[in-house]
Order: structure tokens, then C-alpha cells, then sequence
């Protein structure tokens, strides 16, 4: 039997490589599964049926977190509430950091780090009243300090990780579990787009980092996603799950 029958789900920046896997992979498992995204996502909700019949898009800008807490709020309530929530979503530049303006540090921590505050809040009530919930955080192998350019996206996984560990203190006692992974280097569209011209060379340098000499690809991590939001973790909280191949 499908261990998330009857669960619903938020995920946010659902349309990439590793949200769909995970979509894909929770609504094999029983949960219904919303899918946000930005609205100018080409094609979304088009993309999102093809995922399956359990699917749903959420048009939403994290950007405007006031504007993406009454959307979701709005969604929460047309359907009682979710009882899980995944912070996929992320927004991540590389140059060095006198380059970057206080404007665009300040975006990344705001997508990054205090959307899923945001989202947090307006998920927890329904989570409360149940009695059980799930809220997963996506940080980043960069909390290692081993690469250089990402000051504002490092700066914003550090947030995320602060805040997962006090929300699952405070959390516990009503039953909702908040946990974070940090995923290492996967092979998705992103890095093809980034490192494309480049692509053997790059693929070399991740497994001379990694202990494991075979690249991560999205749907392992749908797999530890799926742990952590199952029942199998329930007693599991406040921790940041490494999935990286062992930098």
C-alpha cells in the first residue's frame, strides 16, 4: 500500500529536474502533490499534467513573499490544508561576491531562506490540528565552504539550516517533523546549462570530490525525500541529511 495515500503535499520549485522527480515519485506513493512554480514557467501546467493525475500547478513568485503567503494560504484552504511541506525552490548565482549588489544578496536569502519561514507559516496550522506533519528543507554541500562564488546562495542554505533546527524544536511537540537535506552536485538541466561547455571536465571534478564514483542523479534524491516525509520518519527531526556522494 502506498505509504502517502491520503497525504497532500506543497512543493515549491517543482518544475526543475529534482521537483519533478520528487513529484513524480510522491504520487507514485499515494499524495496528491502541488506543484508551485514561477508563472512565467513555459508551458507549466502542461508539464505538470504530464506528471500525472495527482499533480496540480501552483503559479506563485516567492520573490513577494506577502503575495506568496496569501496564494498558498488561499490553496491550503480550498484543501484543508497540507500535511506535508518540501522548500525545494531556490534561486543560486556564481560570481565573486564584490559583484554582487545588496539588492541581490538580500533576493537569495528572501527566495532561499525566508520563503520557507513564510510557507512554514501559513502550512502549520492545519499540521497542528492533525497532529502530524512533514516539513523538509533543501541547504546545499556549499555549507562545507568548498566553493567560491556563492556567498549570497551559502549565506542563504546557512539561514535555511538555522531555521530548520529551531522549527523542529518548536514544532515537535504538536507532531510535525522539520528536516533539511544537502545535496551535493546532480546532474540536472541547471548544470547542463551552466557547465554544458565544459561537461566532461566538470563531470571529472565532482567525482574527485565525491567518496562514490557515480554521479547523483534526481531521483535518488526523491528517494531520501520520500524517507523523510513518510511515517518510516517519523521519529527523525531537526537533522541535515547529506546526499553527496561523500564530499
Amino acid at each position: 500500500m502506498a505509504d502517502l495515500a491520503g497525504k497532500t503535499v506543497l512543493l515549491t520549485g517543482g518544475l526543475g529536474t529534482l521537483g519533478r522527480a520528487q513529484a513524480t515519485k510522491l504520487a507514485a506513493e499515494g499524495a496528491r502533490v502541488v506543484v508551485l512554480d514561477k508563472p512565467e514557467c513555459e508551458d507549466a501546467e502542461a508539464r505538470t499534467a504530464a506528471l500525472g493525475d495527482r499533480l496540480s500547478f501552483l503559479a506563485c513568485d516567492l520573490g513577494d513573499l506577502a503575495g506568496a503567503a496569501q496564494i498558498v494560504g488561499g490553496e491550503a484552504d480550498r484543501i484543508g490544508g497540507f500535511d506535508i511541506l518540501i522548500n525545494n525552490a531556490a534561486l543560486i548565482i556564481n560570481r565573486p561576491f564584490e559583484q554582487f549588489s545588496l539588492d541581490e544578496y538580500e533576493e537569495q536569502i528572501r527566495v532561499n531562506s525566508s520563503a520557507a519561514f513564510a510557507l512554514t507559516k501559513v502550512c502549520t496550522p492545519a499540521m497542528k490540528q492533525k497532529g502530524w506533519g512533514k516539513i523538509l528543507n533543501f541547504t546545499s554541500v556549499t555549507l562545507k565552504g568548498i566553493l567560491e562564488g556563492y556567498v549570497p546562495y551559502v549565506a542563504s542554505k546557512g539561514a535555511l539550516l538555522g531555521l530548520t533546527k529551531s522549527l523542529a524544536r518548536e514544532l515537535g511537540p504538536h507532531g510535525i517533523c522539520v528536516n533539511a537535506i544537502a545535496p551535493g552536485a546532480i546532474v540536472s538541466e541547471a548544470e547542463a546549462r551552466v557547465f554544458g561547455h565544459k561537461a566532461e571536465q566538470y563531470n571529472q571534478w565532482v567525482l574527485d570530490q565525491q567518496c562514490l564514483k557515480t554521479r547523483i542523479v534526481a531521483k535518488d534524491v526523491a528517494a531520501l525525500v520520500h524517507f523523510l516525509v513518510s511515517p518510516a520518519s517519523d521519529m527523525i527531526t531537526g537533522q541535515n541529511i547529506a546526499i553527496d556522494g561523500g564530499w
